[in-house]
């Protein structure tokens, strides 16, 4: 029986992310290139699931694909809640609008967040406390990765977006009490999800976003990078198929971009 293309693919991705980095420019320190191992789920066309694992940069925008929700988090399924780690490609979430959306990618990663890399950067979690943001919102106590977005506008930013809900790093949310930082010592396991359009899910009674790159992913990486990020992703061809933001999108305090 003849291997399905897009498997086929999948498989030869992961390969070649090998040989992507060793013609990848070297960096011009004496400071290695830290690199991570990525696992990677993929909905193919005929309707399997590719798994396969990568080694690749441990770069922001490497690891923001993967680095959302930790092990146990609840997602909103049309079946009810579903834990993260439970959740496959081919699996319908739901959306704020009510609607529901395939899940077509599914990315892990494990690292240590309280351990400093090369740079001297950790990777912080945020814990948030149960009914923070309302009545069981989260509905218990809930911590997620660096990666993650929240809908919502933290009084700080309030002037950004003409005060409009925008989806916003949990980091912006501390306040010391109800929404803190944490640093493990030891390993944790973090996932992330891609649907087929950038959307907003319920995550433990809180609206987080789907993994999309960002309008600005195309400036952010160089060629031969791009080459190894899009190898993470079996299921689009280049950086355009994530498509458009649902909504405007926060970081480092300022607007990323408005929708069209």
């Amino acid at each position: 029986m003849p291997i399905p293309n897009s498997l086929a693919r999948a498989a030869r991705n992961a390969i070649e992310t090998s040989a992507l980095l060793r013609q990848a420019p070297r960096p011009t320190t004496t400071q290695k290139a830290q690199l991570r191992r990525y696992e990677v789920c993929t909905l193919l066309k005929n309707g399997d699931i590719s798994q396969t694992r990568h080694i690749a940069p441990a770069l922001p925008m490497f690891e923001d694909a993967f680095c959302a929700f930790t092990r146990g988090s609840l997602v909103d399924t049309p079946q009810g809640p579903m834990a993260i780690e439970d959740l496959l490609p081919g699996d319908d979430v739901l959306t704020q609008d009510g609607s529901s959306e395939t899940v077509l990618w599914k990315g892990s990663v494990t690292l240590i967040p309280g351990r400093e890399d090369t740079r001297g950067r950790t990777r912080p979690l945020t814990r948030i406390m149960a009914d923070t943001f309302g009545m069981q919102k989260p509905m218990s106590g809930v911590i997620t990765g660096p990666a993650a977005r929240l809908l919502g506008t933290p009084a700080h930013m309030r002037h950004l977006n003409d005060g409009q809900p925008m989806l916003t790093p949990v980091s912006e949310f501390h306040d010391g009490t109800s929404v803190i930082e944490t640093l493990p010592p030891t390993p944790v396991e973090l996932f992330h999800i891609c649907v087929a359009r950038h959307s907003v899910i319920r995550v433990d009674g809180l609206q987080f976003e789907t993994y999309h790159p960002g309008v600005n992913a195309v400036r952010m990486i160089s060629h031969s990078l791009r080459s190894i990020y899009l190898n993470l992703f079996a299921h689009i061809e280049s950086l355009n198929d994530f498509g458009p933001l649902l909504m405007p999108r926060a970081g480092d305090g300022e607007i990323d971009a408005l929708t069209a």
